[in-house]
Order: C-alpha cells, then sequence, then structure tokens
C-alpha cells in the first residue's frame, strides 16, 4: 500500500482559501487514483474531489464544484486540493485516498490507503 501524509489545514475566516497537500510514499504514484474526502463531527467521510492517475479527469462533490480545485504533481508524489471561497460548513477533517483498483471514485470503501487527516476549520 502507499503511505499518504496530508498536510496545510488551519483556521481561516470565510472567504479565505487553503490549499491541503498530500505527499504518498511507498508505491508508484501514477498507478493510483487519488481523492479528497471531508468528515465533519457527527457525520460520514464525505467525497470531495478526485483525480484520474495522469490528472485528465477531476471530478467534484455539487457542493465545492468552482471552488475547489484538485491538481496532482506526479513527480513529487503530491495531490493538492485548492480550496478557495470557503464557507464555514467546509469545516472538518480532510483525508486524502488513494485508489489502486476500477473503483467508484466517489465511494470512500473503494480506497486503499488514507491518510491522517488534516483539520480544516472555517470560521463565519
Amino acid at each position: 500500500q502507499v503511505q499518504l501524509v496530508e498536510s496545510g489545514g488551519g483556521l481561516v475566516q470565510a472567504g479565505g482559501s487553503l490549499r491541503l497537500s498530500c505527499v504518498a510514499s511507498g508505491r508508484t504514484f501514477s498507478n493510483y487514483r487519488m481523492g479528497w474526502f471531508r468528515q465533519a463531527p457527527g457525520k460520514e467521510r464525505d467525497f470531495v474531489a478526485g483525480i484520474t492517475w495522469g490528472g485528465d479527469n477531476t471530478y467534484y462533490a455539487d457542493s465545492v464544484k468552482g471552488r475547489f480545485t484538485i491538481s496532482r504533481d506526479n513527480a513529487k508524489n503530491t495531490v493538492y486540493l485548492q480550496m478557495n471561497s470557503l464557507k464555514p460548513e467546509d469545516t472538518g477533517v480532510y483525508y486524502c485516498a488513494a485508489l489502486r483498483s476500477w473503483g467508484y471514485m466517489y465511494n470512500a470503501r473503494e480506497y486503499d490507503s488514507w491518510g491522517q487527516g488534516t483539520q480544516v476549520t472555517v470560521s463565519s
């Protein structure tokens, strides 16, 4: 399995921006599709964004379309999540995850590896 480490979370005011990073190690990064999920207290882990192996295709939850951008740099074994126009409802722990199979990217259960998460708090 690939090991994942997220960074970049923090406290930001509504309307602000953050950029999350997730560095992978242990396996060939370009063999994995990557996803970002978030989990608010007392709620399930929800899909936020996904990206295919070479970055040709990206996918977003309706709630973040037009505000968030997922990207990857395979030379650096890193996937990013640029978050703009943040809202209080974006608050939660953000996880990156790696998907080796042809599974459905929106389904958290399909993913093989997870990072430890990074907290994002958006104040109103």
